[in-house]
């Protein structure tokens, strides 16, 4: 078997993307004088199940629905190609989807112990909720994604279920504090799929994918583009303040890069550039996360 197909339908420069939450969540906890290195590693490597899912299950929806053509700009996908078959990608999204819940379900063994038996059940309802919205994006008669319905899932998912979900697996509890940060990687992951949009958006209207840049036009994209940046940076500087970490100040440098990214967005006029973007604004917001680790190490060793 030809690994190569598969290594490039798993996408794996989104991955930085789709742990970063994991990231800010778990040293949100950290930062709280809670950790567990095992709930940790497992978190990482359930998350990047599930967005191996989302990757797989994406490839194949766009496909058969016919996104995916030789018109669209991005990246060839592997369906699309014949580099993968259908059947194959089935298969393949059946195993991932097991292998995802499985994961979950080690996390959630090791990081429920002292939470009640309905936080526990809570739990493994959004671990099947996790696969449904990973393979419902594209998938199905009624996929959300062509309804215009992908960035409030990215938001919820990628921010809220993320950063919020993690934390009383290490805390036994929740920090009001951590909506915060919850919205900002939230606000900076939808705002990688906005730019997947923009770049997208002449051949979704033509096979009728709804996104929300289809539905309001590539004019007011941008400025929803600039608006979800904005969000994103308020609520991180709120929660820099509050926070009393004085190290957060390390977490402006990604911000700098966005900003500036912004002024390239609204210059553009040729859809095809946006793709470089993309990277652009997956890797700032995982540097965000880094960078946020590194303080909250800082505020610890140095205390």
């Amino acid at each position: 078997m030809n690994i190569k197909p598969w290594i490039k339908a798993f996408r794996l420069r989104t991955l930085p993307l789709s742990i970063s939450g994991i990231i800010v969540g778990s040293f949100c906890a950290l930062q709280n004088d809670f950790w567990s290195g095992t709930v940790f590693t497992l978190a990482l490597v359930t998350t990047v199940l599930f967005q191996v899912l989302s990757n797989l299950a994406n490839d194949l929806g766009d496909t058969l629905k016919g996104a995916d053509n030789k018109d669209r700009v991005g990246p060839e996908r592997a369906v699309q190609s014949g580099a993968i078959t259908i059947p194959q990608m089935r298969n393949a999204i059946i195993l991932v989807s097991i292998l995802s819940l499985a994961s979950a379900g080690i996390l959630i063994y090791f990081g429920t112990k002292t939470l009640s038996i309905n936080i526990v059940y809570g739990y493994i309802i959004l671990a099947f909720a996790c696969v449904a919205a990973a393979i419902l994006y594209t998938m199905g008669k009624k996929a959300y994604g062509y309804l215009g319905l992908g960035d409030i899932f990215v938001f919820i998912f990628f921010g809220l279920v993320s950063v919020i979900g993690v934390y009383p697996l290490f805390a036994n509890g929740l920090d009001k504090l951590i909506v915060l940060p919850a919205i900002t990687i939230g606000c900076l992951s939808t705002m990688v799929l906005n730019l997947n949009n923009m770049r997208d958006h002449k051949n979704d209207e033509a096979v009728g994918k709804r996104t929300i840049v289809v539905k309001m036009g590539y004019p007011a994209a941008k400025k929803y583009h600039f608006s979800l940046l904005l969000v994103g940076f308020a609520a991180w500087t709120i929660f820099a303040v509050i926070s009393g970490n004085y190290y957060l100040g390390i977490t402006i440098l990604p911000f700098i890069l966005l900003f500036k990214h912004i002024g390239f967005v609204f210059k553009n006029q040729n859809e095809r550039e946006l793709d470089g973007e993309l990277k652009k604004v997956a890797l700032g917001t995982f540097l965000l996360s880094l960078l946020f680790a590194l303080s909250v190490g800082l505020k610890i060793w140095l205390a």
